[in-house]
């Protein structure tokens, strides 16, 4: 049974949405937790999930594997991730034309990573995600969405230019998604400065419940978050009590989800880390 698949777009033009974010495992031993993970999840209705796509397209299979089995055995809306990152036009076309055959309904079009060095660089007809989420947008009907970074995105030179880019991918694309931030502060500047730039598109902040605080940290680094001293301060409370530094964790994610919705945020993501206790 093939169950209906909602566009995003749609979701957010009725109402506040929750969703969740996973990535293809590595291994058999990982698909099996991911999938007892997403069946612990589902009597939650999320709205929609998302799943990520490796360096370099690394993982252009297995997310599209993921992106199908949740559209086959799941009643939940999946959002496939597409990067620039070592794709020819050609490659962006056929993987277009298989989700549309497949009946995914939702892109996050994103810059992504390049791949480790030792891995190789494969050639990409794209530069910025702008580009992307353009190709993307000229091929047929998907609900497109993008990422923003409240604290800006690290290759940013500085912040005018930052939200100057965030504002023409969200002329062109539906909606955003934020990388994890843990100050509600930076996500109202950004809104703030889409709006002086005359951007009203919905823009989702994404939340991170942590469990372990120097994984978060390195994630945090990458993406150009920073985790606040506030944070570490009352993770270190747990000292190696595991169960304690989870429930703080939850504690904290919690308290700034509440805290978004209350300002008018249109709705969460919650980043998984492929499982479902938080």
């Amino acid at each position: 049974m093939l169950y209906a698949v909602a566009r995003i777009s749609d979701l957010l033009a009725s109402g506040r949405t929750f969703s969740f974010e996973f990535f293809p495992p590595k291994n058999e031993a990982g698909w099996l937790s991911l999938g007892r993970a997403i069946s612990e999840l589902e009597p939650l209705a999320p709205d929609f999930i998302s799943v990520t796509y490796g360096a370099g397209g690394g993982t252009r299979t297995k997310t599209a594997d993921l992106v199908s089995w949740v559209r086959r055995q799941t009643a939940i809306t999946p959002m496939a991730h597409l990067t620039c990152q070592g794709h020819t036009r050609a490659d962006v076309i056929s993987m277009l034309t298989d989700y549309k055959a497949e009946g995914i309904e939702n892109i996050l079009a994103l810059g992504g990573d390049p791949p480790k060095e030792g891995y190789g660089h494969a050639p990409s007809d794209y530069v910025y995600s702008l580009d992307l989420v353009e190709e993307v947008r000229e091929f047929g009907d998907f609900a497109i969405g993008v990422a923003a970074h409240p604290e800006l995105h690290p290759r940013s030179p500085d912040r005018s230019s930052d939200r100057a880019h965030l504002a023409a991918k969200l002329a062109a694309a539906d909606f955003a998604i934020t990388q994890f931030f843990f100050d509600v502060e930076h996500y109202l500047a950004m809104i703030d400065d889409l709006e002086k730039l005359g951007v009203s598109k919905p823009v989702l902040p994404g939340l991170m419940p942590i469990g372990n605080l120097g994984q978060v940290s390195r994630m945090a680094h990458m993406s150009g978050a920073e985790v606040p001293r506030w944070v570490v301060e009352r993770m270190e409370r747990a000292g190696d009590d595991l169960d304690e530094a989870q429930r703080i964790g939850v504690d904290i994610a919690s308290e700034l989800g509440a805290r978004l919705l209350e300002l008018g945020a249109p709705g969460l993501h919650i980043y998984t880390p492929n499982r479902s206790w938080a």
